[in-house]
């Protein structure tokens, strides 16, 4: 905890700690339903909203902005996906280079902000302030508050949409409370890892989870703590790079990579565990299954 003494980096760690327990919820979902094409659009559908809330009022514009520009692509990407002559990737596709075209044109008339919005694609986590903290946490309990309240309708849409038609659920309204609240997520980690990497953080807890667990509920428990010991873990390498080794490492990137090697290594134990269960069961099945008899030919029988 040495590194964690500096006030930054706590803060850092706060914000961390609450985006991978929601990033770890939200993902399993994501995972669930595959919309891993859904949250990448998002991600950069943002963006636009980024651009003109910074062009208004700066550095407070931007999280109102990423919220209206998210709340908006959840709301078109729900109405175009329910149309049956527009397939979902090509929904998909229109909306988010419609909106990140608009996000260009914005950045494109002004040249004051560069390095701004270099911080907004690829994050800033060492800047994060007591109100980004507040604002994190907030979301995070709302999105969390969805979950709770509508889990298990949302579990049932996943597998079976016929059914949940059948149970009386709205699965339109399903789906978008879905969307909106993957838009939530990607505002609250926009300013944190950027809106290049929070797909990182959306998906790859999910997918170790789903590497490791065969239920939901283990898969999300799995997902949450991969991803808040990932971000330690990520802080804790760039700190002790720059510190020690005079390595200056962007700790989006570093927090990133920390994940895919944590996927890569329960990739790695799932593998060996299989091997060994299928091993097991050999060995069971030999054993059970005892060998023939060898019935003796009486002597002088004929061949």
């Amino acid at each position: 905890m040495e590194p964690f003494r500096v006030p930054y980096l706590t803060r850092a760690l706060i914000e961390l700690t609450i985006l991978g327990v929601l990033c770890g919820t939200v993902g399993a979902f994501v995972a669930l339903r595959r919309l891993e094409f859904v949250a990448d659009a998002l991600t950069h559908t943002v963006f636009p909203g980024v651009a003109i809330g910074f062009a208004l009022q700066g550095a407070d514009g931007v999280f109102e902005g990423a919220l209206i520009a998210a709340g908006l692509t959840a709301g078109v990407l729900t109405l175009l996906t329910r149309n049956r002559r527009t397939s979902d990737d090509a929904a998909l596709a229109i909306v988010l280079t419609a909106m990140f075209s608009i996000g260009v044109i914005v950045v494109s008339r002004s040249h004051s902000y560069t390095a701004d919005f270099q911080t907004f694609l690829f994050g800033g986590i060492l800047y994060t302030s007591r109100t980004q903290i507040i604002e994190t946490a907030v979301l995070a309990v709302l999105c969390l508050a969805v979950f709770a309240a509508l889990g298990r309708e949302l579990f049932l849409r996943s597998f079976d949409v016929e059914a949940a038609r059948a149970a009386g659920h709205r699965v339109g309204a399903l789906d978008l409370t879905l969307n909106l609240v993957i838009a939530l997520t990607v505002v609250a980690a926009v300013r944190t890892i950027g809106t290049a990497l929070v797909l990182a953080l959306l998906v790859v807890p999910a997918t170790i989870g789903g590497t490791l667990g065969d239920r939901l509920g283990p898969i999300i428990a799995i997902g949450v703590g991969s991803a808040v010991l990932c971000g330690y873990l990520g802080l804790t390498i760039g700190y002790t790079a720059s510190i020690d080794h005079d390595l200056a490492l962007p700790t989006g990137p570093t927090v990133v990579l920390t994940l895919v090697a944590a996927y890569l290594l329960a990739l790695g134990a799932a593998g060996i565990a299989r091997r060994r269960g299928l091993r097991a069961s050999a060995h069971a099945a030999a054993v059970r299954i005892p060998a023939p008899p060898v019935v003796p030919r009486p002597t002088g029988s004929p061949r």
